[in-house]
């Protein structure tokens, strides 16, 4: 009877276990809410207006993909492949970018409120019109990156590198952080940083500011204000 009790043990578990290898990542999965496509190729496919708010996109390659207008909120991208591809006026609140590449990717017009981009490559990145309130950049790399009357209240570029990033006409109010951040001709002509925080006397004197940028008290203007046009 023992040598009867483990193969009925057995079948047990299979059955309880069935479910859970069900609900697996499947990368045939259509673009739902909560949809798992961990490691999935999704390359240079239209997929605007999706909705997949909440989604499990760890590792997702999107090279080349069109996502605009897509549901977002909440959705974990992070270490996805986004490079030249669209998430232009998709809602992304609270959305994990973190680790991304999206070299040359297009978020103009997203909404990405509370989204991290930590570690994130994001060189030629257009976040022109971005609302962007909370958001996390640590450690990210924004160089040249473009954020054209974007919505910064609140967020962080901490050790980020901003390099020739152009962050004119930019709206925030608040504090916004640019501690450790690396400015090597960042553009904040007509920029008013007065609360901004985190900033140093050395990380000013690399940017291109012009007489009406406004930088926090105790701080001095550049001798090389205005930069030539870059």
């Amino acid at each position: 009877m023992k040598g009867l009790v483990v193969p009925a043990a057995a079948l047990g578990l299979v059955a309880f276990a069935a479910p859970s290898m069900a609900q697996a990542a499947s990368c045939k999965d259509s673009a739902t809410p909560g949809a798992d496509w961990t490691d999935c190729n999704k390359k240079a496919l239209m997929l605007g207006g999706s909705d997949l708010q909440g989604a499990n996109l760890v590792n997702t390659d999107f090279t080349l993909t069109d996502l605009r207008g897509a549901n977002l909120t909440e959705a974990n991208l992070e270490k996805a492949t986004l490079v030249r591809s669209s998430i232009a006026g998709a809602t992304a609140n609270g959305a994990n970018f973190s680790k991304i590449e999206a070299y040359r990717c297009n978020f103009a017009g997203v909404s990405a409120e509370k989204a991290s981009f930590v570690n994130s490559e994001l060189q030629r990145a257009n976040f022109s019109g971005a609302r962007l309130t909370g958001a996390s950049f640590e450690k990210a790399e924004l160089g040249r990156a473009n954020f054209d009357k974007a919505e910064l209240t609140g967020t962080r570029f901490t050790h980020a590198n901003l390099s020739r990033a152009d962050l004119t006409s930019t709206s925030f109010s608040g504090p916004i952080d640019f501690q450790g951040a690396f400015m090597f001709l960042t553009r904040i002509e007509g920029v008013d940083l007065s609360e901004a925080t985190g900033l140093e006397q050395e990380q000013v004197d690399m940017t291109c500011g012009d007489s009406s940028t406004k930088l926090p008290a105790g701080m001095n203007t550049p001798a090389g204000w205005p930069c030539a046009s870059d």
